[in-house]
């Protein structure tokens, strides 16, 4: 399915949730408008997009949100308020019992803030719950706990932005340049290498050997020359690869190059080293993807409702 068909198919999806939010909103008949507030799932459903669509709106949400995720003691209070709603004074009981020894004011400022600010979680009558956005995102992100650990909080998440695209293929550094701050790439990719998200599947760049236009009937060539001449692919091949394909010793087959070259008969040409994904960053990459694909479609929901609103 193409990007069009899956963004109609979405948009679909979505508005037929709405229709069955507004057919459910026309057929209740609450005996005053506050039993509605207080008591109804589907106002405080269309309400709760209301709100995440004002932060989505915020052209550095999505750094707000990874970096508000890079924190143990953040997805530990996510995880309990997912569950039930907790006092200041019980969540403060958690996370002494996970470890975590801090006053309430810090508790507020450092983690419970970050979660309010980008919409996973909520307060009201001085308790804390988890968002439906928050709580579908403490489904995607499960149990890995690496997820805290792996990407340095309070970035610019560079990494984060590296990482979905070498998702889809491998990059040169000079491509990878182009995504990131050419200052900042070589950080940034050491910084992935440590933490074992990407590699370098060779060291050295490929050496491929070319067949240039020039007429090889022109010149005298050795059998040697000439097996290794007609050996050499379109796509150009590796002197190790053509040594393995004539059965020529290696150093035979270096020789012969050389000499190809001096006739002007080859050319030689060099793939640069690529970056890919390791197992494990894989694992982070797809986890990213999903949560990128989550703010969408979340964002699909309030603007429908936003539409809805104003017609």
């Amino acid at each position: 399915m193409d990007r069009a068909a899956e963004n109609a198919e979405k948009s679909n999806s979505v508005a037929t949730m709405l229709k069955t939010l507004d057919a459910e909103c026309r057929n209740c008949a609450p005996l005053t408008p506050l039993e509605c507030i207080n008591s109804c799932n589907v106002w405080k459903m269309k309400n709760e997009l209301r709100q995440l669509r004002k932060m989505m709106n915020n052209p550095n949400f999505m750094k707000n949100l990874f970096n508000a995720l890079k924190n143990s003691a953040r997805l530990h209070i996510l995880k309990a308020i997912v569950k039930r709603r907790y006092s200041m004074d019980e969540l403060q009981d958690e996370l002494k019992r996970a470890g975590y020894s801090h006053s309430q004011g810090t508790i507020h400022q450092e983690y419970l803030h970050p979660l309010l600010a980008v919409g996973l979680a909520a307060e009201t009558q001085e308790q804390y719950y988890a968002t439906a956005f928050g709580g579908k995102l403490n489904e995607l992100i499960g149990d890995f706990s690496e997820f805290t650990s792996i990407l340095p909080a309070h970035s610019e998440c560079y990494e984060e932005t590296l990482l979905k695209v070498l998702l889809s293929k491998p990059k040169t550094l000079k491509e990878i340049e182009a995504i990131v701050s050419p200052k900042a790439a070589s950080r940034i990719l050491k910084r992935l290498k440590t933490a074992e998200l990407i590699e370098n599947p060779e060291t050295r760049a490929y050496v491929f050997f070319f067949k240039s236009k020039r007429d090889p009937t022109k010149e005298t060539l050795a059998p040697t020359e000439k097996k290794i001449y007609s050996n050499i692919p379109e796509e150009g091949a590796s002197a190790k690869k053509l040594a393995e394909k004539t059965d020529i010793s290696l150093r035979r087959t270096y020789k012969c190059l050389r000499r190809l070259k001096g006739k002007k008969l080859i050319f030689v040409r060099r793939t640069p080293k690529v970056y890919v994904l390791t197992e494990k960053g894989k694992k982070l990459a797809s986890l990213l993807c999903e949560l990128q694909s989550l703010v969408e479609e979340t964002w699909a929901y309030s603007e429908q409702i936003a539409i809805t609103d104003n017609s």
